[in-house]
C-alpha cells in the first residue's frame, strides 16, 4: 500500500467518523452516547492528518523525492528485493472506512442477548413511593428491583409498561422483554431481561411497549421472585434513540 493510498485511507477513516458521530446516530451502535465528543476529536484528527500529508506531498520536493523512491523500487524489482509494500491484507483497511459513510451495520439485538453476559441490578435499600400514573412507566432494571428488593411490595397491582425488544426464552419456551446495555462500547455489552407471560412471543428482536402486571412467581420484595410481567397489551413501537441503554425510551425528534 503507497503512501497516496495510506493518505486516502486515513482521509475516509476520519470522515466516515465524522459522518457517523454528527450527522447520524450510528455511532450509537457502536460506543455509549458520551463517548460522542472522542469520536469527533479523533473524525478531526485523522481528517486534519489525511489533508496535511496530501497538501505535503503535493510539492515539488517530494515529488521528486517519489521519482527517486520510484526508481529506487523499480530497481529493488530488478533485484528481487523489493519489501516497501505493506501486505495486501492491509486494503481491508478500507472496508470499516467505507461502511462508516456507506453501510450502517444492524443493530445487535437477540443473537447478542442470548449470548451475553446477563447485567447485574444493584441492591438499592429504600424506595420511594411510586407515582399514580397508570400504566406506570418503567426501565426494565426498575421494575426488576422493585419485585426482588422493594420490602413494601407497592408493584403487587400496579399495571406498568416496559419497554424492550424480543428475545426468545431458552429452548424456544416463551420470550423475554430485553435491553442490551453498553458499559462503554458494544464489546461490553450486558442483557437485562423481563420474562413475559400472557402472549405468544413475536418475531425476535421486534421492539414493544408491553403492558401488564408482576407475573406472580416466588416472594414478592425478595429474591426468590421472578422479573416477570403479565402482559396485557403489547403493541410494537420504534426503537428508540437510547437503545442500548436501560432507560425510560427516547424517541427520534
Amino acid at each position: 500500500m503507497k503512501r497516496p493510498v495510506q493518505t486516502l485511507l486515513l482521509t475516509l477513516t476520519g470522515i466516515g467518523l465524522l459522518h457517523a458521530a454528527l450527522f447520524t446516530d450510528t455511532y450509537l451502535r457502536y460506543v455509549k452516547a458520551g463517548l460522542r465528543p472522542l469520536l469527533i476529536t479523533s473524525g478531526v484528527v485523522l481528517l486534519l492528518l489525511g489533508l496535511a500529508a496530501a497538501a505535503a506531498r503535493s510539492g515539488p520536493e517530494h515529488a521528486a523525492a517519489d521519482d527517486d523512491q520510484e526508481h529506487s523500487h523499480e530497481h529493488g524489482h530488478e533485484h528481487g528485493h523489493d519489501h516497501s509494500g505493506a501486505p495486501r491484507i492491509a486494503w481491508l483497511l478500507f472496508l470499516p472506512a467505507i461502511s462508516l459513510l456507506f453501510y450502517a451495520p444492524p443493530a445487535l439485538g437477540a443473537y447478542t442477548a442470548a449470548r451475553s453476559n446477563a447485567k447485574p441490578v444493584g441492591v438499592q435499600k429504600g424506595f420511594a413511593p411510586l407515582p399514580a400514573t397508570s400504566p406506570l412507566p418503567l426501565t426494565l432494571t426498575d421494575f426488576t428491583k422493585r419485585v426482588q428488593q422493594d420490602p413494601g411490595r407497592a408493584i403487587r397491582t400496579r399495571l406498568v409498561q416496559l419497554t424492550g425488544f424480543v428475545s426468545p426464552a431458552e429452548n424456544g419456551d416463551g420470550w423475554y422483554l430485553t435491553r442490551i446495555i453498553f458499559t462503554c462500547c458494544a464489546a461490553d455489552s450486558q442483557t437485562v431481561k423481563i420474562r413475559v407471560y400472557g402472549t405468544e412471543a413475536p418475531p425476535a428482536n421486534t421492539w414493544l411497549a408491553v403492558t401488564g402486571t408482576w407475573h406472580p412467581r416466588g416472594t414478592l420484595g425478595t429474591k426468590t421472585a421472578q422479573a416477570a410481567l403479565d402482559a396485557r397489551d403489547a403493541h410494537p413501537v420504534a426503537q428508540p434513540v437510547n437503545a442500548y441503554t436501560d432507560d425510560l425510551p427516547l424517541t427520534p425528534s
